[in-house]
């Protein structure tokens, strides 16, 4: 319990200073509040239109795919990791000689799934910005 002082302690500090920001910015910041200041700012343009457009599905399905691809190229790394490094390593942080066939073979399956879920995004044309 007494490895957590410096943590609790950090953490306080941090909410402290929140707080007091959002303190002082409240007592110091401009009060008046004007027309200028109240419209939406989009990037230093006039908004033009309505802001509750419908937006085309190939923008869900370009972000959708991005996030799949993405987090499960985010497994790979720790297990490339974990196969590059011995057993006597970093206290054992590493895969066993004894598993490492079979780690291997997991992750070949794992790449081969991810690998036939592009191949079928390809075929359905997701990828086609028409």
């Amino acid at each position: 319990m007494d490895t957590f002082h410096p943590v609790l302690i950090y953490a306080g500090v941090m909410v402290g200073f929140v707080i007091a920001n959002l303190i002082v910015i409240h007592i110091v910041g401009p009060k008046k509040k004007t027309a200028v200041k109240q419209m939406p700012y989009e990037s230093g343009m006039d908004p033009v239109g309505d802001a509750r457009q419908p937006f085309d599905v190939k923008f869900y399905l370009v972000a959708i795919l991005f996030l799949v691809f993405d987090v499960e190229l985010l497994f790979l790394y720790p297990w490339a990791v974990a196969a590059y490094l011995e057993d006597t390593t970093f206290d054992g942080v590493g895969v066993p000689m004894s598993l490492r066939a079979t780690v291997f073979g997991v992750m070949l399956v794992f790449m081969g799934t991810l690998a036939i879920a592009y191949v079928y995004a390809w075929r359905k044309g997701v990828f086609k910005w028409r």
